[in-house]
């Protein structure tokens, strides 16, 4: 068994800093080449230390991004207007495109359909709770309200 310390998180088998044992031929061929590992040595562990001070540098950007964009967005509502079949069924439903379409419109800000969390089903006239995942943490809820298209006129 040979000991490397992990220079980034490798699924099952552990955390970047780590000291782990692998097989030779794992670490020979698979861990040094990619960089995900590094001989024991004080120089991996310098290097490891500027590795990890980089990436919460960026995490703390990532962090004061996501909240900026979090203030813009804070009290959200966002309005859908789809026709309906007897007043309260959607003929379809209500989509994350039409949602993101909506958000662009009202905000002026670009959400990525990845970064939305709605209710299972937006088949019905009514109000829904949902939230916007910007990453690092950052969650900004927002509602939902679908109104009858046909009523409006």
């Amino acid at each position: 068994m040979t000991e490397v310390m992990l220079m980034a998180d490798v699924k099952h088998l552990g955390k970047a800093g780590e000291i782990v044992k692998v097989a030779p031929g794992y670490a020979r061929n698979m861990l040094l080449p990619q960089g995900l590992a590094a001989p024991v040595t004080e120089a991996s562990k310098r290097r490891l230390a500027k590795l990890e001070a980089q990436r919460a540098a960026e995490r703390a950007a990532r962090k004061a991004a996501a909240e900026a964009l979090a203030k813009d967005l804070s009290g959200l509502t966002v309005t859908v207007s789809m026709a309906t079949t007897d007043g309260e069924n959607l003929y379809g439903g209500v989509s994350a495109t039409d949602i993101l379409a909506a958000i662009a419109e009202s905000r002026k800000v670009k959400v990525e359909r990845s970064q939305l969390d709605l209710p299972d089903q937006l088949r019905k006239v009514g109000s829904y709770d949902a939230k916007i995942d910007l990453g690092e943490g950052v969650v900004v809820p927002f509602k939902v309200t679908i109104n009858d298209a046909s009523a409006q006129g």
